[in-house]
């Protein structure tokens, strides 16, 4: 059992590719509790997710009720989500599994690419359970993360869709965070040097767990960081992205890297990106209404409500004007009556 005031909660926030395995295993190894049972390793991340199993599940079965996907574009599906927040049942829910992981870990982490989804959600239990979660973002190029998962994710969705996507999520995310603790790190710094990465995190959210690991700590982040499980380095040449969506990508990218160095995180950043993020909003919504007709087309269309062929009786009776049925039901009735 922890200590209440030793608890703290580190969110992992980043889309799908982008390296929130890697700090999630990173924070683990130095002392962080990652809720059990964990989504176990596979080729596409065989160092691990670092994701909890009861996580991943709650997220998936909200997400499935509303159809809102992981890579998903449209920027109204966010208040959709929201939504769900306000649903006493789930609430209370994630606010008592939560509350369990606390008294079990003191420092927690949870990562998930689903949990920004409903951030307002897990806000809401935190600040319940006395807890003020701090916010970790990992940043990753999008033409990367859009080539990685076209290889372990398949061509279900296309490379426009999960650029597109990224720009919700990312842009959102950025926006739904201000305000509370929060940290932005590159994929490829932590690859680089993890330790001066850690320092950083540490520092900026002020968790003394990470500030002076011990050596056996050291050792295995050592042997948990590996550079070339970065199997994806790409550049926009490589995936089939509009110039529209391309060009807005890579502005809020560069954006999103003034976030991640020092002093960074400042005002006109912020403005910057909240002007991005209506010019996406603008540009999907032109693009939803060009493509109507294709939405229309594979819309679920409701059946039609089978009829019976209506009965001799009841055509004769059609023809038969209205002042004049109720005196030949009553003739009819007392004749069966009389026979």
């Amino acid at each position: 059992m922890s200590n209440e005031d030793d608890r703290r909660l580190v969110l992992v926030f980043g889309v799908g590719r982008s390296g929130t395995s890697l700090v999630t295993g990173i924070l683990g190894q130095l002392g962080f509790h990652i809720p059990q049972p964990e989504i176990k390793a596979d080729e596409t991340n065989p160092r691990g997710f670092g994701e909890p199993e009861w996580v991943v599940e709650f997220h998936t079965r909200l997400m499935r009720r509303v159809r809102v996907t992981v890579f998903d574009s449209r920027p109204r599906a966010w208040d959709i989500t929201g939504r769900v927040a306000h649903e006493p049942e789930v609430h209370d829910e994630l606010k008592r599994w939560l509350d369990a992981q606390l008294r079990e870990g003191g420092a927690v982490v949870v990562k998930d690419p689903r949990i920004g989804w409903f951030l307002p959600l897990w806000m809401g239990c935190a600040a319940e359970l006395a807890v003020s979660p701090s916010n970790l973002t990992m940043l990753r190029h999008p033409a990367e993360i859009v080539a990685s998962a076209r290889s372990w994710y398949g061509t279900w969705q296309t490379d426009a869709s999960r650029a597109a996507s990224w720009l919700n999520v990312m842009l959102e995310t950025e926006r739904a965070t201000r305000g509370s603790p929060r940290v932005f790190v590159r994929y490829e710094d932590l690859l680089e040097d993890w330790l001066e990465g850690i320092g950083r995190i540490a520092a900026v959210l002020d968790l003394p767990q990470l500030s002076d690991p011990r050596q056996d700590q050291l050792a295995a982040v050592g042997e948990f960081v590996d550079p070339g499980l970065r199997r994806s380095r790409v550049g926009w040449d490589e995936v089939h992205v509009p110039a529209a969506v391309r060009d807005m990508a890579e502005g809020v990218w560069d954006q999103l890297q003034l976030l991640a160095a020092p002093g960074g995180d400042a005002a006109a950043v912020h403005d910057e990106l909240d002007g991005m993020r209506t010019a996406y909003v603008a540009l999907h919504d032109e693009a939803e209404a060009i493509t109507q007709s294709s939405v229309t087309a594979v819309k679920p269309r409701k059946a039609r409500r089978k009829t019976r062929p209506a009965t001799l009786r009841a055509r004769v009776a059609r023809r038969i004007p209205e002042r004049y049925r109720g005196r030949l039901r009553n003739a009819v009735g007392a004749l069966r009556r009389s026979g």
